[in-house]
Formats: C-alpha cells, structure tokens, sequence
C-alpha cells in the first residue's frame, strides 16, 4: 500500500492495519521529512486519543492530514505505532 498525496509518496507498506476502512501503516514506513507534528487532538470512544500531523510537500500544506493513537486503547491495541491518511491523501 502507498499513501501519495501532492506527487509524494508519503508512507509505504506491505503490513498495514485495516480498521473502519482505513490503512494503517507502521510508522517507520512513513517518509518522516513531509510530516510535522500537530496540536489537534480528537477522541475515538473505542480507540482512545488521536494526534495529528500535517503534511507539507514542495511548499504545500496539509494540515492534520495524518492521524495515530500514541496510547491506544486495549480494543485498538493492534494500531499502535500505525498512522492513517484522510483529507485528500490517497491510499493505494
């Protein structure tokens, strides 16, 4: 699986983690140099806290266009360690 957005592949893995339809890829798949850590937050009744990056390429900006959950909860234990793409990032 490939996550491209802006030209870019952002992140690439043959270990995703599918959950609600979304490709979770390991983080050390993730191309570290388009990603900047972000102050939104959201909460998953099931999955716990979320945290975001924003993804900037060539001059561009994305912003929270990445998700993970750094403490899931023992439902989603299985995404730790993963981050997932929205906002016009496609998945591949």
């Amino acid at each position: 699986m490939k996550a491209i957005w802006n030209g870019q592949v952002l992140a690439e893995s043959d270990n995703t983690v599918v959950v609600e339809g979304n490709h979770y890829f390991p983080k050390q798949a993730i191309n570290r140099e388009f990603f900047q850590a972000s102050t939104a937050h959201t909460t998953c009744p099931w999955k716990g806290l979320a945290s975001y990056y924003t993804v900037q390429v060539d001059g561009k900006t994305n912003p929270d266009a990445a998700w993970f959950y750094p403490e899931p909860k023992e439902a989603a234990k299985q995404i730790k360690d993963h981050v997932a793409f929205w906002k016009g990032v496609k998945v591949e």
